[in-house]
């Protein structure tokens, strides 16, 4: 089984917990111990949208934090380190969102949610006690959450080549921080949610959208192949080595009003 999630922006270590380094969309291998039974749900009320919203972003820090980090439960003072690194993320998103963060043009944090009620037959409430947040009147879930940043480049990355110039600044995008919730594998949120972030995408004039993904991350290749996007570069094994993570490639995808689409 396959775990779906991306890197979060935090860059914290900690002998308590296990941190995937990277940014975007991978699929990384679990033992058997962590394997979580899918749970079919009822997408005719699943909903996808941008949001500012401090309860959803709040939700969706919780979400990223349960998904890119694993710890040890019996670990002394487990909740609040949790709780710590929910309000780092948050508060990042928040001033990405916000434009106070240099050389990040626009930000925006997309929530797949659902509502509660689909979850009361989980023998587990943890994503439920994380991830609600309530809107008109309805409590929901936050069940997979992405960014997606127009701008030139992201931190420690490979950086795309089109459109080269100016014009770069502002039609130049990158998808980061995808994770969708253990228990909902297999139900095509990672699709829906990249599907959504391309027509966020172009909204935004953007004509050449990114995403890293780990060279030898087979899942997480096909998903974005099938999506679309293509190879255009790949990170140096030097890079690589420096950062203690697995080597990268760089995909590319044009969106309508790119001219090599």
């Amino acid at each position: 089984m396959a775990l779906l999630s991306s890197s979060p922006s935090l860059s914290i270590t900690s002998p308590n917990y296990r941190y995937y380094p990277s940014r975007r969309l991978c699929f990384y291998p679990i033992s058997a111990t962590h394997v979580v039974t899918p749970h079919h749900i009822d997408k005719s009320s699943l909903t996808i949208s941008e949001t500012s919203s401090e309860d959803q972003l709040w939700a969706a820090a919780c979400l990223r934090v349960r998904s890119f980090h694993e710890f040890k439960p019996s670990t002394f003072g487990i909740q609040d380190h949790k709780r710590y690194l929910a309000e780092r993320e948050f508060e990042a998103l928040k001033e990405r969102i916000a434009g106070k963060r240099t050389g990040f043009n626009r930000v925006s944090c997309l929530n797949a949610s659902l509502p509660l009620s689909q979850f009361l037959s989980l023998p587990d409430d943890d994503l439920c006690a994380q991830c609600k947040f309530s809107e008109n009147g309805e409590d929901r879930v936050v069940v997979g959450t992405l960014d997606v940043n127009q701008c030139m480049s992201l931190p420690d990355e490979i950086t795309g080549m089109k459109p080269q110039g100016i014009e770069g600044q502002f039609a130049r995008g990158y998808l980061s921080n995808v994770c969708v919730a253990n228990e909902l594998h297999r139900n095509g949120l990672g699709y829906d949610l990249v599907a959504k972030s391309k027509a966020v995408a172009q909204k935004w004039g953007i004509t050449d959208l990114y995403v890293h993904v780990a060279v030898n991350n087979e899942p997480a290749k096909q998903l974005y192949m099938k999506s679309g996007f293509v190879y255009e570069n790949d990170e140096p094994a030097w890079q690589a080595r420096f950062l203690d993570r697995p080597r990268r490639l760089l995909l590319w995808l044009g969106l309508p009003g790119n001219q090599n689409w």
